[in-house]
C-alpha cells in the first residue's frame, strides 16, 4: 500500500534507541550521532520504492558521512510475515547497494512507533543537537533512477549541518507502508 509521510512539527528531540545489526552488534543513538547531524532512514529489503532509490540513497549517504553527518538505516518490517526483510537478507541487501552505514533490526517495531515512521523509505534528518529538522523525500526523481534529480535530502542535511535548521519547503516521502505485526 502506497503511503506518504505526514507533515510533522519540526524540532522534536530524537528518541534514544539501541538496536542490533544483523550480526548482533548493538548500535545506540548516542553512538550514531554525527558531529554535524544524523540521518535516520526507515527502509526494508523488498519495497520497490526502496529498491528504486537504494543506490542514490547509498551514494548520497557517503557524501553526507564525508561531511560529518552520520547515517543509519532501520528495518522495522515484520520479517516473520515478510521473509524478504529478515535479518539474514539485510546484509546482502546492504552489500548490493554499498551501504557504508549501519543497517539495524527493529524487531519489536518500537523505534518505528516512537518515531512515527509510516513507510519505506521514511527519512528523518536531525541536527547536531538531535532535533528533527527534515522529514521528506530523497529527491524529486522518485522511482526513475535515470532522471535528472534535485537531491532534496542531501541538500537539506547540508543546510542542517551549517544552520541547524532544515528547509522551509519539504516534500513528503512516499513508499510502501511499514508492515506492522
Amino acid at each position: 500500500m502506497l503511503v506518504n509521510t505526514p507533515k510533522v512539527s519540526l524540532g522534536w528531540q530524537a528518541s534514544p534507541f539501541t538496536l542490533p545489526d544483523p550480526d548482533g552488534n548493538m548500535h545506540s543513538l548516542n553512538d550514531l550521532q554525527g558531529e554535524n547531524g544524523l540521518l535516520v532512514a526507515f527502509i526494508c529489503n523488498h519495497c520497490p520504492y526502496v529498491v528504486a532509490v537504494g543506490q542514490r540513497f547509498s551514494d548520497d549517504a557517503r557524501v553526507l558521512q564525508s561531511e560529518g553527518i552520520n547515517v543509519v538505516a532501520i528495518n522495522s518490517n515484520d520479517f516473520r510475515n515478510y521473509t524478504a526483510d529478515s535479518p539474514d537478507k539485510m546484509k546482502p541487501f546492504a552489500q548490493q547497494y554499498g551501504f557504508t552505514f549501519p543497517y539495524l533490526v527493529d524487531e519489536d517495531q518500537s523505534v518505528a512507533r516512537i518515531y512515527d515512521a509510516v513507510c519505506t523509505p521514511d527519512f528523518f534528518g536531525f541536527n547536531k543537537q538531535g532535533e528533527l529538522q527534515y522529514r521528506g523525500r530523497l529527491d524529486d526523481a522518485r522511482m526513475d533512477s535515470n532522471a535528472e534529480r534535485v537531491p532534496e535530502l542531501l541538500n537539506a542535511m547540508r543546510l542542517i549541518a551549517t544552520t541547524d535548521k532544515g528547509p522551509d519547503e519539504q516534500a513528503a516521502s512516499m513508499g510502501c507502508s511499514i508492515k506492522w505485526r
